[in-house]
């Protein structure tokens, strides 16, 4: 009961972890212009994987779509595939989670359930790990054009999404964790045991027929004489 139990909270905590990674693909804010050193602001600018994008005072927002993809950065486009391994990953961790977790009626034996739940857990880290490093090589960059004095163009602070998907990725590696143990746990689950009670000897067999069949000697009649 235990095992189900952990299995359905680590399923629950891989499939939050996936949502949000999901959701931070088209989020808009992965990082948005900061305001250090600024006295008055009329405009935001703001940016993601896809676009770049600024917003005036009165709300009105102006958006440009990145021209094309070879022409890039390094980081953007290693950050993009990043993304979408993880949300891709994601989806086949969470079929074989199904078919593994003890609680469905698929999979075969125990066995073979804690089997495909642990390759469902190692996924799901798997999974986690590519979205941590996508945000993480994001926000480098982001700090690094921050902290460079040299750096004289717009900087920028990191945005909501990226929080989004550390948070995300931190769900799916610690439910992908749990699943991995659950394996363990099957393992060291206790057998049911049978008593050998040995082979029955040829002589105590005999003993036993012999003391089972009645004896149907017919009683011996004496003569008078013999008492005499």
């Amino acid at each position: 009961m235990a095992s189900t139990s952990a299995e359905i909270i680590a399923f629950l905590l891989t499939i939050s972890g996936w949502v949000l990674v999901s959701s931070t693909l088209p989020t808009d804010y992965w990082k948005v212009s900061t305001i250090d050193g600024t006295v008055i602001t009329t405009a935001t600018f703001w940016a993601n994987l896809w676009k770049t994008c600024v917003t005036d005072s009165t709300g009105v927002s102006n958006c440009k779509d990145f021209p094309s993809m070879l022409a890039l950065d390094g980081y953007i486009q290693a950050c993009r595939g990043l993304m979408i391994s993880a949300v891709c990953l994601g989806f086949f961790g969470a079929i074989f989670g199904l078919v593994g977790m003890k609680c469905t009626k698929v999979g075969g034996s125990d066995q073979t359930k804690a089997k495909i739940a642990c390759l469902a857990g190692l996924i799901f880290i798997l999974s986690g790990l590519c979205s941590m490093t996508s945000c993480s090589l994001y926000a480098n960059r982001i700090t690094s054009e921050f902290f460079d004095p040299s750096f004289v163009a717009q900087k920028y602070e990191l945005g909501a999404a990226l929080f989004i998907g550390w948070a995300g990725a931190s769900l799916c590696i610690i439910g992908g964790s749990i699943f991995c143990f659950s394996i363990a746990e099957n393992s060291n689950s206790p057998r049911r045991g049978y008593a050998y009670n040995g082979a029955t000897s040829v002589m105590s067999s005999r003993t036993k027929v012999h003391n089972s069949v009645p004896d149907k000697t017919p009683p011996k009649h004496f003569d008078k004489n013999a008492y005499v």
